[in-house]
């Protein structure tokens, strides 16, 4: 009371001024508002020195910390953001197309709704960094939360005030970092979120990226609507399997496939050797040949991205480092013949590859995880009883596959020359060596079909030649599928 007659404010009349202060200055909704208003009163009338004051005032922070109204300016220059996208990546023609159709969308109708993608890809093969290129082409701010190891739904929504030490969930922390209701919102891992005692995130989500829910999206904690429908959000993932199935259903999946070789060595030369260069101190004093770029990929490197093959420039790079700081004359360029000596062995040999043609010896192309790569395929006929056996660590398919090509040959036998009693009088041995290596997929089918063919006839298959693709008993042979991977083993020397 004497404070009063004297006009000076207690502390919490001072800090709920403060807040109503705030409050005017930002462009609220009705029902947050409202809400303000209303915690303001109580902050009032709380003593400062109890456990309520804080948890007010903590609130308060948070909701008039949020993005009420604020946006970013997009930039809707679809030629500019097609530049910025080319500068930043090489390849990824899918992603980009993507993305200029939905600025091509919101230079037409302002209000559309903002697609939620998914990129979905392998380790390292650029689906955040894609993302922030985005969010920098747009002129928009990023955001980015990774879910991975979730399992808590209250990790999204948030906890209720009710809980000691309650917060927001992360995408409202998201927002508040980001200072605008419009952001790239970059949520990672989305494959990998877990489900518990504490309820199912996944399904916490489906609010989050539901176009016909999320422009009400209600936090536990602030416990008001938040508009989501300005958000562009972006997920990522690699396994698209593993991603529940009513959020598959609500992001539209954009593939990010494994990188090619000749794809590494131009990401290479266009973006990690400029940049590491740069961190490494020698931007003008050295450069990497394209030719001991391809043998890095090749011999030093099994991946589906780039991050090992960053690792391997960077190694270049430091020991050349060494060798300027230590005074010792450092190679204006390191060509093929080089690599080896800087970084030693490689770990990952040359193929041994055909030289001449030779029969019943066929070359396969096949898809791995981390590229296309050549697969040998021997046939060996010995006397025998018309036994056939397979070798090579094979999977049920391939297996499926091989007996399959071999009843094709049987049935063409009198147009392929190959006499009816042959096939009781040899036992047939298709292996596929590096028997070490897991191996399944129909794709082999026509090859083990050529080496049989090959080795019943008695006539050569030519060393230049790889084929690909599953045969049926008909002879015809099927789409491939994932030609990219397969075929770009195919021009390596010596095939």
């Amino acid at each position: 009371i004497l404070r009063e007659e004297l006009g000076e404010t207690t502390r919490e009349e001072q800090a709920a001024n403060e807040a109503l202060a705030r409050a005017d200055t930002l462009d609220l909704p009705a029902q947050a508002r409202r809400a303000v208003l209303q915690e303001i009163e109580r902050l009032r009338g709380t003593n400062p020195a109890s456990a309520e004051f804080n948890v007010i005032r903590t609130y308060l922070d948070w909701m008039l910390a949020m993005p009420w109204g604020r946006s970013c300016d997009d930039r809707l220059d679809v030629a500019a953001v097609e530049a910025v996208l080319d500068r930043d990546h090489y390849g990824l023609d899918e992603p980009k197309q993507r993305i200029l159709e939905y600025l091509a969308v919101r230079q037409l109708r302002p209000d559309a709704p903002a697609p939620v993608l998914c990129f979905l890809g392998p380790p390292g093969t650029g689906k955040t960094s894609l993302a922030q290129s985005i969010a920098r082409a747009m002129n928009r701010k990023l955001a980015r939360i990774s879910v991975g190891g979730v399992n808590d739904e209250s990790t999204i929504r948030g906890h209720r005030r009710t809980y000691v030490g309650a917060l927001p969930g992360r995408i409202v922390q998201a927002l508040r970092r980001a200072e605008c209701d419009n952001p790239l919102l970059v949520i990672d891992e989305i494959d990998k979120m877990g489900s518990g005692p504490q309820g199912d995130p996944s399904a916490a989500l489906l609010e989050v990226l539901d176009p016909e829910q999320n422009a009400d999206f209600t936090d536990h904690y602030l416990d008001v609507p938040f508009d989501l429908s300005r958000v562009l959000f972006v997920a990522t993932a690699n396994d698209w399997f593993s991603v529940p199935e009513p959020l598959r259903d609500r992001m539209e999946v954009i593939e990010l496939q494994s990188y090619v070789e000749s794809e590494k060595v131009e990401i290479a030369r266009r973006h990690l050797v400029p940049l590491e260069l740069e961190r490494s101190g020698l931007p003008h004093r050295v450069g990497i040949d394209r030719a001991a770029l391809r043998r890095i990929v090749r011999n030093y490197t099994s991946e589906a991205g780039v991050r090992g093959l960053r690792r391997r420039i960077q190694a270049v790079l430091r020991k050349l480092a060494l060798r300027a700081a230590s005074g010792q004359p450092v190679p204006k360029r390191v060509r093929a013949r080089d690599v080896e000596g800087i970084l030693g062995p490689p770990p990952i040999p040359p193929e041994a590859r055909r030289r001449r043609d030779e029969i019943g010896v066929v070359n396969g192309l096949a898809w791995t995880t981390v590229g296309g790569d050549i697969l040998l395929v021997e046939g060996v006929a010995l006397p025998g009883g018309g036994g056939l056996q397979v070798t090579g660590s094979l999977g049920d398919v391939m297996r499926e596959s091989i007996a399959a090509a071999y009843t094709y040959v049987r049935s063409r036998a009198r147009p392929l020359g190959i006499a009816l009693e042959t096939f009781g009088q040899w036992d047939i041995h298709v292996h596929f060596p590096e028997g070490a290596t897991p191996k399944d997929g129909p794709s082999a089918g026509v090859a083990v079909a050529t080496a049989l063919a090959s080795l019943l006839t008695d006539r050569k298959v030519r060393a230049d030649l790889a084929m690909t693709g599953e045969i049926t008993l008909r002879g015809d042979v099927l789409t491939v599928g994932g030609r990219r991977e397969p075929l770009s083993a195919a021009p390596r020397p010596g095939q």
